[in-house]
């Protein structure tokens, strides 16, 4: 038997790897700035878990699920965590937290789950970055944690734009879902199947559709549907974002694929990953925690889709690299343990340091050090350990100096230009 990955699935090796880990550290250390509390869950939940707040009609529960019968949980059906809010939710109910203290800014991170059809920006097996803050029902923190994504995005130094929209409440919504009823039975000879299936269950995702994106340009827009109390509060998330100096469109078009979302809905764009572009996506969900059994309690949260944002990174050309500072040669015992003190020094100076084998020659190593990208080759022979000295080249001027033991890492941070 011949083992392989399984389809939609990636071994993230190298650079690749490093990309991914960049984004949740840069991620990871802005949300603590804005005082955000890590959540972990599980990444197996009951199956009704997901119907019940994604949506029964949604593409997750209807064709994208990895589901299976837990016989140790009583015949239970159960899945492979799709996203990441709905076992937020769960926790933050199941812990009391929606009566006791209802105000909680928390994030995530890790692998969620998806049969999807595998293509460049997504995978089976993917990995999110997310937020949620609970209790805040106002457009301030609508417009904070929209700072904060384009923060994020500035950082990384990943071209991007972002599209809000408001979709609105339970109580402007419904006339907005009989227009799209009615413009879609208007057109349904011109709608596809997809389509006709969605007018009576879903009409809201009419507007998500790729096959009916230009005629569903015609289609009614949410933004002329809002009651007062959603325009105020999407007028304020816009002027909020302008003195926070976020530049966004509005896309009247953009309704998110998931039931919950309410009120404001958001993605960002990133430039050169073609149809997958967004990195980011979120919006509002003021009546999922109640829906879930929780209490009335406002809700609102977003997603990094950390494969697509490390993408994006490397697209724009600002990958992490991976070369080490240095690369120690020693020639002959006595020199190998004295690398040892001297590697661990510069590491201690916060230097990239990898000592190669001494058991190979001179040529040899110059070749792997230069393969490998380090910046200089550190060499120590027994003579430089009687001296106190090492051997410092440029291995991309091919220039080689003699310094001190102590001002080898001087010399290297200078080398690689600092």
């Amino acid at each position: 038997m011949e083992l392989t990955r399984l389809r939609g699935f990636r071994d993230l090796i190298g650079a690749d790897a490093r990309a991914m880990s960049l984004v949740e550290e840069r991620a990871r250390a802005l949300v603590e700035r804005y005082s955000m509390k890590e959540i972990r869950i599980p990444v197996l939940e009951r199956t009704q878990l997901y119907q019940r707040s994604t949506g029964e009609t949604s593409d997750i529960v209807e064709k994208q699920m990895y589901t299976f019968t837990d016989r140790d949980e009583g015949e239970t059906v159960v899945a492979l965590r799709p996203e990441g809010t709905p076992g937020v939710v769960r926790a933050y109910i199941e812990a009391g937290l929606d009566r006791t203290e209802p105000e909680q800014r928390l994030f995530y991170s890790g692998a969620m789950f998806r049969r999807e059809r595998p293509q460049k920006g997504r995978y089976r097996q993917f990995f999110q970055f997310g937020v949620e803050i609970f209790g805040r029902p106002d457009a301030a923190c609508d417009a904070e944690i929209l700072i904060m994504i384009d923060e994020l995005c500035r950082d990384l130094k990943v071209p991007f734009t972002v599209e809000i929209n408001s979709i609105g409440c339970q109580k402007c919504r419904p006339n907005f879902r009989g227009a799209l009823v009615q413009w879609g039975r208007a057109h349904w000879e011109e709608l596809c199947d997809d389509c006709h299936n969605r007018i009576d269950r879903n009409p809201l995702r009419l507007l998500d559709c790729k096959i009916d994106a230009k005629l569903t340009e015609s289609a009614p827009k949410s933004l002329d549907y809002l009651c007062d109390e959603c325009r105020t509060h999407f007028d304020t998330v816009k002027e909020l974002l302008s003195a926070g100096k976020v530049q966004f469109v509005v896309n009247p078009r953009m309704v998110r694929g998931l039931d919950y979302y309410t009120r404001t809905a958001f993605e960002v764009m990133a430039g050169g990953l073609g149809a997958q572009s967004t990195v980011v996506a979120g919006g509002r969900y003021d009546g999922l925690v109640e829906t879930m059994g929780g209490a009335a309690v406002a809700g609102i949260g977003f997603a990094i889709g950390v494969d697509r944002m490390a993408l994006a990174i490397q697209a724009a050309g600002m990958a992490p690299s991976a070369a080490p500072d240095a690369a120690i040669i020693a020639m002959g015992p006595a020199a190998t343990r004295h690398a040892i003190v001297v590697a661990r020094n510069l590491r201690e100076a916060n230097l990239n340091v990898e000592m190669l084998s001494p058991q190979r020659k001179m040529k040899t190593l110059l070749a792997r050090a230069a393969k490998i990208g380090a910046r200089v080759a550190v060499i120590i022979g027994d003579d430089e350990v009687a001296r106190g000295v090492v051997q410092i080249r440029d291995l991309k001027q091919s220039t080689q100096r003699e310094v001190a033991v102590a001002e080898a890492a001087r010399a290297i941070a200078d080398a690689r230009g600092e």
